[in-house]
């Protein structure tokens, strides 16, 4: 792995880390490379050499070129917003709509959307499923929830390691990062379940996003061992508690480890088809996956 970009001072312990000098309650090593200002990950400007606060870039820093020459870019290279969560509110706000839906209107709603591989749904009275063309089950599949504590949890989760890190990527790739991670639990899930088997929930997208977390935190050489921690525990949770589909914990997270990597790690110069060609990639597997059953199933 990669050592830290910027200008870090030197090994210290996590209490001696400086404050970012734009949120001072966030501790950081890395330093801005041209006025030394200690700079968080959200305040991130990659740079041709390390990474710049926004404050210098927007001055030009004397490289000759005008303020607007040079707008702020996250670690991805993704522009950075004035809302950093805006896009978690907003997939935190769908999910919680589309749960006040199902509560509304019942099993007829979900079974309609969940995702199934091929079965007989009696609430509609007919054959449904991903093998007679249902495709959109992939995608629908990821804003439904099975009750009050299943949602609570993923929206926690969400909320939790999804600000952050849409701060760290900027909102257009936290957001492929997040279909894109989804789409591949889902077409595990598709893959290896039963095809009667019903699966709903955002899991598999938030997987991606612990993923993408760990690969960041990694690179940014920070203290890995919280995220690490939660991950595992997720996963025992995933593979202890009943009625859990722990396919599409997997496939999430692996997609968002993959797409994480080519993120954070892309050369500047090659960033955007790197990144690009990964998603492409991780989306072509998984649409393999979903011609594979689909070709099994009928």
């Amino acid at each position: 792995m990669d050592q830290a970009p910027g200008n870090p001072t030197g090994p210290q312990d996590a209490q001696n880390l400086p404050g970012c000098y734009r949120h001072p309650d966030r501790e950081t090593g890395i330093r801005c490379t041209r006025c030394e200002r200690a700079i968080c990950p959200e305040c991130m400007v990659s740079a041709s050499v390390g990474f710049q606060c926004p404050d210098c870039v927007r001055q030009g820093s004397g490289t000759g070129h005008a303020p607007a020459a040079n707008q702020p870019r996250t670690i991805a290279g993704g522009t950075m917003a004035a809302d950093p969560r805006m896009v978690t509110k907003i997939l935190v706000a769908i999910n919680l709509a589309v749960f006040v839906v199902q509560l509304s209107i019942g099993d007829r709603f979900t079974d309609r959307f969940s995702l199934i591989g091929r079965a007989y749904v009696p609430v509609l009275g007919s054959l449904e499923g991903i093998a007679d063309g249902q495709w959109y089950r992939l995608l629908t599949a990821m804003f439904l929830h099975g009750g009050v504590v299943h949602i609570a949890f993923n929206m926690l989760s969400l909320w939790w390691i999804g600000g952050p890190l849409e701060a760290a990527l900027g909102r257009a790739r936290y957001i492929v990062l997040y279909a894109v991670s989804g789409l591949a639990g889902s077409a595990l899930t598709y893959l290896i379940a039963a095809p009667n088997q019903p699966s709903l929930g955002a899991s598999g997208a938030i997987f991606g996003l612990f993923g993408a977390t760990a690969v960041l935190m990694r690179r940014m050489n920070y203290d890995m061992r919280p995220v690490i921690a939660l991950l595992v525990i997720n996963l025992v949770f995933t593979f202890t508690w009943a009625n859990i589909a722990w396919e599409a914990h997997v496939g999430g997270l692996v997609g968002g480890v993959v797409v994480g990597y080519a993120m954070v790690h892309a050369p500047r110069e090659r960033r955007t088809l790197i990144q690009s060609a990964t998603c492409a990639v991780v989306l072509a597997v998984s649409l393999v996956m979903v011609l594979m059953r689909t070709a099994q199933l009928t």
